[in-house]
């Protein structure tokens, strides 16, 4: 549908608005993040970072200068459809992008703003509304016309947004980028989900597992690391447990002995083989799991890794 500009947009960086004026005046809808409009080309977004992480919308600053903004849809995987497929079509329908502080009642236009050139947006994971289970969404990197107003009006960060872009559009990503950090380094994947309390221990279980294996190795004169992967048009990087390099072994550690545990332990390996190209994989765990996890280990070619009261055992597939 082609639109047709009957009035001028003349709001100002900075200015407040009841945001049902802003409706009334320049169209597009009265509730939700997103709202099209069909008086004006333009697509009004509305961000609350404050308040959206509740619902799974986890906006921000990048370390980009872009703003990265998480699609509508608080349930299930989000898709390019509706307000979202408006955004993404933003350019070709040559409409501006203007993102106002606030959802409700008065709201504050912070600018206009435009897809960016290079990696306009990424799929990436959040929860869903309430701490819900994990569901697939859009993330748009909007580029500010003017940064340093945009940035001084709306200076919200959170541990959401990725670092992994390029500074610049024009910039080409690393493809399937691997690189080795220290043992020590606690940085996990799940960290930019602000897990719940939960999780949080799970994960220091499973850290304190791994040192104390790193130094069982160290102490047999082993050299061990770990990685830090960030595949080919992805946003933000996968993180191994472990890598035992002297006996060429890539290891996924669980805090737990359950079902579920060793199925996502095995299933992290496999995409972390992709590009770790390990001999053998391992998963260590804190006890010895119970026979039919032991033998689905096995099943994969994978070794399993417990402690025991003298050190480590690890049983061969």
């Amino acid at each position: 549908m082609t639109l047709t500009q009957v009035l001028t947009f003349d709001l100002v960086p900075g200015q407040e608005i009841v945001r049902k004026e802003l409706h009334d005046r320049f169209g597009g809808r009265r509730q939700g993040g997103i709202g099209p409009s069909i008086k004006i080309p333009a697509v009004f977004i509305f961000t609350d970072p404050a308040t959206g992480a509740q619902h799974g919308y986890y906006d921000g600053w990048g370390t980009d200068g872009h703003y990265h903004y998480v699609g509508e849809g608080q349930r299930g995987d989000q898709n390019l459809m509706q307000g979202n497929g408006a955004i993404a079509r933003s350019v070709q329908d040559d409409r501006q992008l203007l993102l106002f502080s606030g959802v409700s009642g008065t709201v504050k236009f912070i600018g206009e703003f435009t897809l960016a050139t290079d990696h306009p947006y990424y799929w990436t994971d959040a929860p869903e509304t309430g701490g819900g289970p994990l569901r697939s969404v859009v993330v748009f990197r909007l580029k500010p016309t003017d940064p340093v107003s945009a940035q001084a009006a709306l200076p919200f960060k959170t541990n959401f947004i990725p670092t992994a872009f390029p500074a610049a559009d024009t910039a080409q990503p690393s493809a399937q980028a691997v690189k080795e950090i220290s043992l020590e380094v606690q940085t996990t994947e799940k960290t930019v989900l602000q897990p719940q309390s939960e999780e949080i221990e799970m994960e220091r279980r499973e850290h304190k597992l791994v040192l104390e294996y790193g130094r069982f190795l160290q102490a047999k004169g082993h050299k061990v690391t770990r990685h830090q992967i960030l595949p080919d048009g992805e946003a933000k990087p996968l993180f191994t447990d472990a890598y035992d390099v002297d006996d060429d072994v890539l290891i996924e550690a669980k805090g737990t002995v359950t079902r579920e545990a060793i199925r996502m332990a095995l299933g992290q390996l496999m995409d972390y083989q992709r590009y770790v190209r390990a001999n053998y994989l391992a998963v260590l765990l804190p006890s010895k799991p119970r026979p039919d996890l032991l033998a689905l280990i096995k099943s994969q070619g994978v070794q399993t890794i417990w402690p025991t009261d003298d050190g480590f055992h690890t049983e061969m597939p």
